[in-house]
């Protein structure tokens, strides 16, 4: 496997989007997911946006990252609003230049006939050594733990702190940050809010939705649907996590 950059090769933005997403498309749809558009990463992130390619050149994973300020005023604790705030504060340092100290990571994708290969891990060590090369302190990642889709019921905090008999986390994507050497800091209960019409949420889950309390594919917690009001609001908690440089 070789890894390169968006700076690099910018003609592999389209076949490395095309590898797919994390969970629902859906996650897209709100203000954090449409402001990380492919066009965006080209002008301001190509450097941390990676992409292995397998011996004959073709992309099989990518890893999405942002450079922010964090420790930084006005920013003493990772936010409860993960994911969304994340990409809300590396685009308020775009534009008022701000020098960024630490990289968040947003997403690592892998090839869907290459997942559960193993490849997550040196995706995220490549992450490591792209921050460590552009001379951040820290990198830090708003973990969507995989298995929680299953489960979409159980309540963050206790799914979490779910361990196996060896110590490690119970959801293999929590294990896999950990056995990096990465740290919980904690639950960040906001880390993705999206809100649309019943008619939104039909287009893009392919779901028609009840009133109340909805569990769709690719969601790791319900979605609430009023039909008095047509609309409906999902609310999708991570985990932050800190690796060591």
């Amino acid at each position: 496997m070789r890894v390169v950059d968006l700076a690099g090769r910018p003609d592999l933005l389209e076949p490395a989007l095309n590898l797919g997403d994390v969970g629902g498309r859906f996650i897209y749809q709100g203000a954090s997911g449409r402001m990380i558009t492919g066009e965006r990463f080209l002008r301001h992130w190509a450097r941390y946006f990676l992409i292995a390619l397998d011996d004959d050149g073709v992309p099989i994973a990518r890893a999405l990252s942002v450079p922010l300020a964090f420790p930084a005023e006005n920013r003493a604790e990772l936010p409860d609003h993960g994911w969304d705030q994340a990409i809300e504060w590396a685009a308020q340092d775009v534009l008022d230049g701000r020098a960024p100290n630490a990289l968040c990571a947003l997403e690592v994708v892998i090839a869907p006939h290459l997942r559960g290969s193993g490849l997550s891990a040196p995706m995220l060590k490549a992450l490591k050594a792209r921050a460590a090369e552009t001379e951040l302190r820290k990198l830090i990642v708003s973990v969507r733990p995989i298995g929680k889709e299953q489960e979409p019921a159980v309540p963050m905090p206790e799914y979490a702190a779910r361990r196996r008999e060896d110590g490690l986390p119970a959801d293999r994507w929590l294990r896999t940050h950990e056995r990096l050497g990465a740290r919980v800091v904690k639950v960040c209960p906001f880390a993705v809010t999206l809100a649309g019409s019943l008619a939104d949420w039909r287009e893009w889950t392919g779901v028609k939705l009840r009133e109340g309390e909805n569990f769709i594919p690719g969601g790791i917690a319900p979605v609430y649907a009023t039909t008095a009001y047509d609309t409906a609001t999902y609310v999708e908690p991570n985990v932050w996590m800190e690796h060591p440089m």
